[in-house]
């Protein structure tokens, strides 16, 4: 019973470490084929740029939080202090990131606030402006 739960376990764990590996990936291709719109817009903004990293970190975050959780199942049996040492550093990784990418994200939505262009006139009051005017034209 004991070898079955094992063997789970570590499927399991592959499993989860295999989704890490995806979304890290899912989130790199994303975040080039961003880069390189950017790059074909005469002048990106610098919020636009720090938006594209935001998202990249997110999925550097959602990815080592995978990771965290196949590392923890991994090591849920006799865990040496090396595969504890492991654990511990995705840990802190994934925390100190996160921590950070939360601190620039809530600076991009003050600056996004500050640098917000004022709302368009909405649609339908355009048209019946339009209309009106064509009527008195």
């Amino acid at each position: 019973m004991e070898t079955l739960l094992h063997e789970t376990a570590r499927y399991i764990a592959l499993a989860i470490q295999t989704i890490a590996i995806l979304v890290v990936a899912g989130g790199s291709v994303r975040a080039l084929v961003e880069g390189f719109r950017l790059m074909l817009v005469r002048e990106p903004t610098g919020f636009q740029s720090r938006t594209m990293w935001l998202h990249y970190g997110r999925w550097l975050v959602a990815g080592l939080t995978f990771q965290l959780a196949a590392d923890i199942i991994g090591t849920s049996f006799s865990p040496t202090w090396d595969e504890v040492g492991r654990v511990a550093a995705v840990a802190a990784i994934r925390t100190f990131l996160s921590y950070f990418l939360d601190h620039e994200m809530e600076s991009t939505r003050k600056l996004q606030h500050v640098t917000a262009p004022p709302a368009a006139p909405a649609a339908s009051s355009l048209r019946s402006d339009q209309s009106e005017a064509y009527r008195h034209g």
